[in-house]
């Protein structure tokens, strides 16, 4: 039973971040760590203090915010009790990778806790990731490898948060597992996607070597459905493997058709983030794309964006501006439209936006500039207001806003099509994602779909979540029964 009193005694509290003007001179973690001998300043015992606060609730509404179906309140009294060894198997029943969801989950179990009513919910997240951390400090993380072997092969395609779950899921019920990733290392974008200051590499290289203990196979630099050397075709793919799980992501960016797209200086983010990336883990020396000195515009106002803003800040950018057409966020819940336990939609200011820029909301970027030369000089944009649901333009609010580089981070669109989708006669939705049925099969018996390619672009926890929940329907396809856990539905939504 939970300390019934705790969060009456104890203020939520999070540990601290570095200084500003300290960590934008390099590429490390934000927050301040046990492995830089820095955790006095927020010690274990803060951490159980914290964990203490969770009132152990008759209906525990976390569980419904987070899709993992996460067992939040018997961890955290575990933690408080400073039993990590059960903590850890409460943990890691529901969740393959809580030190991803640690890290980078906004927490939509925060968002749902019942001391949410007073918007001081526990710190869940930061719970979890003590957890996690203190499991690997004190040797607790070990390889679990199949007691039998089925002689099934799966193909994973993609080794994101949705792919590695499903791989370690499959690979554990006994299935031999290759997991295909087309860039030269794996991660999908937890690699060369989430900003190392972020989550260090070292935190999912750790994982990775024990999926490779398990038995998990990996395979880089290697396009299926392409036709470069090397790449492996779609019919060698059905030749050599039982079952498919596509687990590619949604990679394609949204774009801003304005006039003067063209212009030298305007990219996709993930054109942008991968290079920053590679210069963090020192891969780079000089980036293709690089906002050192340069005036720096971000359209789009969410997590993406924020990855970008950090990133300039790090390579040393003049100026940083961050655009977002819609309206700037109330501080606090509306609970009118917004009502507890759905996720609050209020203004975050993420370690990003600590670090500088300025953020502008309800604005509209009417054209890119150029100069003679072909490069971008400017944005012309101006304000919208919302009228009978549409953003209309503010006459008279038309104005330049000066810009070497632009990073278009408004979201993404769906799967890439070419190539491998195509290839596999794969139906796609009016959203761009991958049909699939009740079963996460495709409309290809054997081809299944996991994470953002078919949900379309979501959070990490809900790629895990689809991970382990298609790993399930394809033990059950191929062996005739499963007792592989199936979290959620494909047709599953967030609480709201």
């Amino acid at each position: 039973m939970a300390d019934s009193t705790g969060f009456l005694k104890h203020e939520r509290a999070l540990p601290p971040r570095r200084p500003v003007d300290v960590r934008i001179l390099d590429w490390k973690d934000v927050y301040l760590t046990r492995q830089t001998g820095e955790d006095g300043v927020f010690p274990v015992g803060a951490i159980r203090q914290q964990a203490a606060r969770c009132m152990d609730c008759g209906i525990p509404f976390c569980h419904h915010g987070c899709p993992l179906g996460n067992l939040i309140p018997e961890w955290n009294d575990l933690a408080r009790r400073d039993d990590w060894t059960e903590a850890i198997e409460r943990l890691h029943a529901t969740n393959n990778f809580p030190e991803f969801t640690g890290k980078l989950c906004p927490a939509p179990c925060e968002g749902s806790c019942v001391l949410n009513l007073q918007e001081s919910p526990v710190t869940i997240k930061q719970i979890e990731w003590e957890i996690i951390d203190q499991a690997f400090q004190r040797d607790l993380v070990k390889p679990v490898p199949p007691q039998e072997h089925t002689g099934k092969k799966v193909a994973v395609i993609g080794s994101g948060p949705a792919g590695l779950a499903a791989a370690q899921q499959l690979t554990r019920a006994g299935h031999d597992v290759t997991v295909y990733e087309r860039a030269d290392r794996v991660g999908g974008l937890l690699r060369y996607g989430i900003p190392e200051f972020k989550m260090e590499k070292a935190v999912l290289d750790r994982r990775l070597d024990q999926m490779r203990a398990e038995g998990t196979r990996f395979v880089t630099g290697v396009e299926v459905g392409g036709s470069g050397a090397g790449d492996l075709s779609v019919e060698q793919l059905r030749a050599e493997y039982d079952a498919v799980v596509l687990a590619g992501g949604a990679t394609l960016g949204r774009d801003l058709t304005a006039p003067g797209r063209e212009l030298t200086g305007i990219h996709l983010a993930m054109e942008y983030l991968p290079f920053g990336n590679r210069q963090a883990l020192g891969e780079l020396d000089a980036p293709p794309i690089n906002a050192h000195g340069k005036h720096v515009v971000i359209i789009g106002g969410g997590d993406t964006g924020a990855d970008c803003l950090g990133t300039a800040h790090r390579q040393g950018a003049a100026s940083v501006t961050q655009l977002e057409i819609m309206p700037a966020p109330p501080d606090r819940r509306d609970q009118a439209s917004n009502p507890w336990p759905t996720y609050p939609m209020i203004m975050r200011v993420s370690s990003a936006h600590e670090e500088g820029g300025e953020r502008l909301y309800s604005i509209n970027t009417e054209r890119f500039l150029g100069d003679e030369d072909g490069n971008l000089r400017a944005l012309l944009v101006h304000d919208v207001e919302r009228v009978d649901g549409r953003f209309q333009k503010v006459e008279g609010t038309e104005r330049e806003l000066p810009a070497d580089l632009v990073f278009l981070a408004m979201g993404f669109t769906g799967a890439q099509r070419e190539g491998l989708v195509d290839t596999l006669g794969v139906e796609v939705d009016g959203r761009g994602n991958i049909a699939r049925d009740g079963e996460f099969m495709s409309t290809v018996p054997g081809v299944f779909v996991a994470g953002d390619m078919g949900r379309g672009q979501s959070l990490i926890v809900w790629a895990i979540a689809e991970g382990r929940a298609a790993a399930g329907a394809v033990d059950t396809w191929l062996t005739g029964a499963s007792m592989l856990p199936r979290p959620v539905t494909p047709t599953a939504v967030a609480l709201r």
